[in-house]
C-alpha cells in the first residue's frame, strides 16, 4: 500500500491577498533560468568540492588537482563550467593560472548550503 506523500487542497479556494503577495515576489522567467543554471552547476559534487577548496583562498589548477585527487584536465573542465557561469574567476601569473571564487555572493551561497545541510542532519538525528 502506497502512502500519500503530497498534501493538496481538497477544494479550490483562491486567497487573493496571498496570491497578490506571492505574485509581487515571483521572479521572472529569465532570472529563474539563470538561477537554475547556477544551481545546476552546484548540483555536481566535484564542482561543489572545487567551490569548497576555493572558499577561503585561491589555488592553481595543479594544487586543485592534488587536493581533489583528480587529473588537471578533469579539474580544468569543471573550472571552465564554473567560470562560464561567473562562479569562479582566474588570474594568470606567468604560466600559472590561479582560481578563486568570483565574489562574496558565491561564498555566502556555499556557506548557506552548508548551514542548511548541517541543520537537516541535526533534525534527522
Amino acid at each position: 500500500m502506497m502512502t500519500k506523500l503530497l498534501a493538496a487542497c481538497e477544494e479550490t479556494v483562491i486567497h487573493e491577498d496571498e496570491v497578490l503577495a506571492a505574485s509581487r515576489t515571483l521572479i521572472d522567467g529569465r532570472t529563474a533560468g539563470r538561477l537554475a543554471q547556477i544551481f545546476s552547476a552546484l548540483s555536481d559534487p566535484t564542482r561543489l568540492r572545487i567551490i569548497s577548496a576555493l572558499s577561503d583562498h585561491e589555488l592553481c589548477v595543479c594544487d586543485l588537482s592534488v587536493v581533489l585527487g583528480m587529473s588537471q584536465s578533469a579539474v580544468s573542465h569543471q573550472l571552465r563550467l564554473l567560470r562560464n557561469l561567473n562562479l569562479v574567476k582566474y588570474r594568470k601569473e606567468g604560466r600559472i593560472v590561479y582560481y578563486a571564487l568570483d565574489d562574496e555572493h558565491i561564498r555566502e551561497l556555499y556557506e548557506r548550503g552548508l548551514e542548511h545541510t548541517a541543520h537537516q542532519e541535526r533534525m534527522e538525528a
